[in-house]
């Protein structure tokens, strides 16, 4: 019975990914999901495929970043709806904004314009997807975050530590690539 104990209590817990690693798959998850919805959404409105996006690469980054700000900022509201809406629909419109405005400053690119939807401000943002974002936050935060954690986290404990690191180092390695190809192309 002592040997079993001993055997046991040596064994090492199989090592994880640390909190930023986590944030850098969830970043290009929830990127590519939203380069694939907008995609979809433009198959759907023109009836063919057209690039979506500042990069090359089947991400947009800032559903990447949108998706962390609602994990790392926004998850200790999930319980109450309310604040998460009205918490969300600000701070995404005020993201929104921002994104606009630096890609449009650095590129003279627009790469949305709600000049023509009601109650817009300056083509950047309006009203109709300050609301979106609202309630994409609540079915986020309480519905899909939580479902694909806990498909991640099973994929994860199937998949060696080493692997894993690698495949976010390699995607990481890839991102950079391509933001400066994208950088250099719409800058000449």
């Amino acid at each position: 019975m002592k040997n079993i104990i001993s055997v046991t209590s040596s064994i090492k817990p199989k090592p994880k990914l640390n909190r930023i690693q986590i944030c850098i798959l969830y970043f290009f998850l929830f990127a590519f999901i939203g380069w694939l919805m907008e995609t979809l959404y433009a198959i759907y409105n023109l009836g063919y495929f057209t690039k979506r996006g500042f990069l090359y690469g089947p991400i947009c980054p800032i559903y990447g970043y949108g998706a962390l700000m609602l994990i790392l900022f926004l998850g200790k509201y999930r319980k109450n709806n309310l604040k998460l809406f009205v918490y969300a629909a600000v701070l995404f419109s005020a993201f929104e904004y921002i994104a606009s405005y630096a890609l449009d400053a650095l590129f003279s690119m627009h790469w949305w314009d709600y000049t023509n939807e009601f109650f817009n401000l300056n083509g950047r943002i309006s009203i109709f997807y300050s609301f979106a974002w609202g309630i994409i936050a609540i079915l986020f935060l309480n519905h899909i975050y939580p479902f694909l954690k806990k498909k991640i986290n099973l994929l994860l404990s199937k998949i060696p530590y080493r692997l894993q690191v690698s495949f976010i180092y390699l995607l990481f390695t890839i991102f950079i690539i391509d933001t400066i190809a994208s950088c250099i192309r719409y800058l000449s």
